[in-house]
C-alpha cells in the first residue's frame, strides 16, 4: 500500500507501452476509415473542406492517422509518429473543430495531449525504438 501512495512512479515503462499500444489501436481504427468509401465521401462534403475545396484533406488526414497508428502501436519511429499526430489532431481540433477543444473537439486534442506525453517520456518498454536504437548505440 505505501508503495502504491509514494509519488515514485510504478511500473512506468509497462505502462506507458499499454497506453501507447491503446492509443495505436484507436488511431488505427479512425484511419482504416480510408478504405470505406462512403464514410471518406461523407467528409469531402463538410463545409470546412468544401470551402478549401480540397477533397484530398479528408484522405491524407486518414492516412496520417493510420500510418501514425501503426508506428505508435509497434513503438516505431515513436516520436516521428507523434509529430504527425500532433499536427493531424491539431488541424482536426482547431481547424475543422474551430478550437472547441473543451466540450466538441475534445477527443482530437486528447490524441495531441498524449503525443507530447510519449515525447517527453519516450515508448515505454515493448517498443521496437528500444530495440533498434539498443542495437545502434552498442554498435558505437
Amino acid at each position: 500500500m505505501n508503495k502504491f501512495l509514494s509519488p515514485n512512479s510504478l511500473m512506468q515503462g509497462n505502462g506507458i507501452a499499454l497506453i501507447r499500444i491503446l492509443v495505436g489501436i484507436f488511431l488505427i481504427y479512425h484511419g482504416s476509415e480510408i478504405f470505406d468509401a462512403v464514410k471518406m465521401k461523407e467528409y469531402t462534403t463538410w463545409e470546412v473542406f468544401k470551402k478549401n475545396s480540397s477533397s484530398f484533406m479528408p484522405y491524407l488526414g486518414k492516412g496520417a492517422e493510420l500510418l501514425a497508428g501503426i508506428l505508435l502501436a509497434f513503438g516505431l519511429f515513436t516520436r516521428i509518429a507523434c509529430m504527425i499526430i500532433i499536427g493531424t489532431m491539431g488541424y482536426i481540433a482547431f481547424v475543422v473543430g474551430n478550437g472547441k477543444i473543451w466540450y466538441e473537439d475534445q477527443y482530437p486534442f486528447l490524441f495531441v495531449v498524449l503525443a507530447f506525453v510519449f515525447i517527453f517520456t519516450g515508448p515505454g518498454n515493448f517498443s521496437a525504438d528500444k530495440i533498434f536504437f539498443k542495437k545502434i548505440s552498442s554498435n558505437k
